[in-house]
């Protein structure tokens, strides 16, 4: 043991310094996102482990509140993604059947726009979770799905278009 083992403890309560004050923002980020306690809470698991990693490496960055909020929205996509490749196998294998719509009712609530947000595709979570509820710009939605800034408009259309049908109940889930 070297001169190095004093400045590894220091770097570690800063580090647990820094869990604790994240912790509780980091996971009411993916709640109020994702509507699921179990996938909320495998996010913020997902990010810190993340946060380790980058700490971790010789030019660690900042450890700031924006920047973890900043790996939990990439831990996002990539969790939307993943269901997005899941969902595809999935209907490959089954044949979908429709369900019988209850219609909405008249009024905008949050557990209405919850339901309906959740039979979306999640590439259309994504784009208006990324643009509408972190309040991104187009262009920074585009850059964070990896696609080009017109893509990322006319999803964004189709996904507006998808979230009235759904809400209005003019869809089923999965369909």
């Amino acid at each position: 043991m070297g001169g190095n083992a004093p400045a590894a403890r220091d770097d570690r309560s800063l580090f647990l310094a820094f869990y604790d004050d994240a912790l509780p923002h980091v996971y009411a980020y993916f709640s109020a996102r994702c509507g699921e306690r179990a996938v909320a809470e495998d996010l913020t698991a997902e990010t810190f482990l993340a946060a380790v990693d980058a700490a971790r490496r010789d030019e660690p960055p900042p450890r700031t509140l924006p920047w973890i909020i900043g790996v939990a929205r990439h831990k996002l996509v990539d969790h939307w993604r993943r269901q997005a490749r899941e969902e595809r196998r999935f209907q490959l294998l089954t044949e979908v059947t429709p369900q019988a719509v209850q219609p909405w009712p008249a009024e905008l609530d949050a557990l209405s726009v919850r339901r309906a947000f959740s039979t979306l595709a999640p590439q259309h979570r994504a784009v208006l979770t990324l643009r509408y509820l972190d309040d991104l710009t187009v262009t920074d939605v585009a850059a964070l799905l990896g696609r080009s800034v017109k893509a990322t408009e006319a999803l964004l259309v189709r996904a507006r278009a998808a979230f009235r049908r759904c809400y209005e109940g003019e869809e089923t889930p999965g369909a």
